[in-house]
């Protein structure tokens, strides 16, 4: 039987149900385990290389994502891992110039120095020959300006060019879309966004449906360590139970805002890629499930967006999306090449008739 994604969401690495045990095992507080005198290891050896907590998890997300999955300490270690894993010395790479910037950073630096050369391609394209590359990754939608990538026509075009492709799903999420299903080699993504959803741990993850790939990402992250610990495996699992609800309203009221601030002479850019206007409709309908709760748009100075975000009663200041409560941040004063006065908008899960309430009022006071 095949069930819809709030059903999965709910049901994701439970164990099978057991009389008198809970539906999801408190976390195991281990780093060591008992040894066989004689054989040594049982099931679970050493916390960093076994943890059941974190297998539990990796269960949840794999079964959400359609491939099998390894956590890690946060996603920026999961993408650094996925391409530590996979790229060598003299291959080239190609990162999206618009996406998440620390990524970027390193390739400027751990990668150069490894002797890997990078390619910086806008995730809207165009997109160069893919001939003597070895990965491709993508960002879709891209963190922060939302343009969207066609998965399955970049994925050919890899696979015909001889590279694997990766997709970064962190702004997505396994209930937006699943890469994997459109041809991607590898996914990667920050956890500890849309998919906990609650602002209260860090968490990556890597997923693929190749097990002797996955296998070289999970080598890597055995001889680094860069694992999580069991309380935030716990929370994370925990808290995909509710993804399906609050991935709802937050489209709700991501599609609220957009258009709200769509229909306003003082603000510029409005990118949300469910509005029929927005140059990334087309594509994000063909292979997205439903579009995050991300909203940019452009507030034409950096002074103006402060005032915003002052006048703003239920937008807190914060550089992360994708929580229970609604954020926003001024992208430039962390790195982003964007306009000074580019603000980055997740939408939490507050009633949307108040939300758009307070925003109006906010962008009114801010102008």
């Amino acid at each position: 039987m095949t069930f819809l994604d709030g059903t999965r969401s709910v049901h994701a690495g439970l164990p099978e149900p057991e009389v008198g045990k809970p539906f999801l095992p408190g976390p195991v507080f281990a780093a060591p385990y008992h040894l066989d005198p004689v054989t040594g290891p049982g099931e679970n050896g050493y916390a960093r290389t076994e943890h059941p907590t974190r297998e539990a998890l990796e269960a949840a997300i794999g079964e959400l994502e359609g491939g099998a999955a390894l956590v890690f300490a946060s996603g920026q270690a999961a993408i650094t891992a996925a391409l530590l894993a996979v790229l060598r010395a003299g291959d080239r790479v190609a990162l999206p110039a618009d996406g998440y910037f620390p990524v970027r950073a390193f390739a400027r630096g751990a990668l150069a120095d490894l002797g890997v050369e990078s390619v910086l391609v806008p995730t809207a394209g165009p997109y160069p020959d893919l001939t003597g590359l070895r990965l491709v990754l993508l960002e879709t939608p891209a963190n922060p300006g939302l343009d969207v990538a066609d998965i399955r026509a970049l994925a050919d075009a890899a696979h015909a060019a001889g590279a694997l492709l990766a997709v970064d799903n962190t702004a997505a999420t396994p209930l937006g879309q699943n890469p994997l299903e459109f041809g991607a080699d590898l996914v990667v993504a920050s956890g500890t966004k849309a998919l906990t959803g609650h602002s209260d741990l860090l968490l990556g993850y890597v997923a693929a449906r190749d097990c002797g790939l996955l296998e070289k990402v999970e080598t890597w992250r055995k001889l680094t360590g860069g694992v999580p610990g069991a309380f935030d495996c716990w929370l994370a699992h925990r808290s995909i139970a509710t993804m399906d609800l609050r991935l709802a309203r937050q489209s709700e009221n991501a599609a609220a805002i957009a258009e709200l601030l769509a229909g306003r002479s003082d603000v510029t850019g409005v990118r949300w890629p469910g509005l029929p206007s927005d140059p990334s409709y087309a594509v994000a309908g063909r292979q997205m499930r439903r579009i995050p709760g991300i909203v940019a748009f452009d507030l034409g100075s950096a002074e103006r967006v402060a005032r915003f975000l002052q006048a703003a009663k239920l937008v807190f200041a914060a550089t992360s999306f994708g929580g229970v409560h609604t954020t926003a941040d001024r992208r430039a004063q962390f790195g982003d090449d964007t306009p000074p006065g580019f603000v980055r908008f997740s939408c939490g899960i507050e009633d949307t008739a108040d939300l758009v309430a307070d925003v109006t009022q906010a962008l009114d006071a801010s102008k």
